[in-house]
């Protein structure tokens, strides 16, 4: 989802870590495929197949306080990049 950080709570949502956001109107294109990095095409496959992955096609809006709540989550998350 694409977001505009906007100063005004009545757009809060504290939630983002978890997913995006969904409205009843969303107008969302679904693809099969991936579409990252230069060593898959169509003749060489992923192993994690099927891939598909969707898009939003609306800008949405978000509180400023929503994605300082969200980075403050991220930052907390112990992550393991190990591999």
């Amino acid at each position: 989802q694409v977001y505009t950080i906007v100063n005004d709570e009545t757009y809060y949502n504290d939630n983002l870590l978890n997913g995006w956001i969904e409205y009843p109107d969303m107008d969302v294109a679904k693809y099969t495929g991936s579409t990252t990095g230069t060593t898959r095409s169509n003749e060489i496959c992923s192993r994690f197949t099927p891939i598909t992955w969707q898009v939003d096609r609306k800008c949405h809006m978000v509180s400023a306080s929503s994605m300082d709540k969200l980075c403050e989550e991220m930052k907390a998350q112990k992550a393991d990049m190990s591999e």
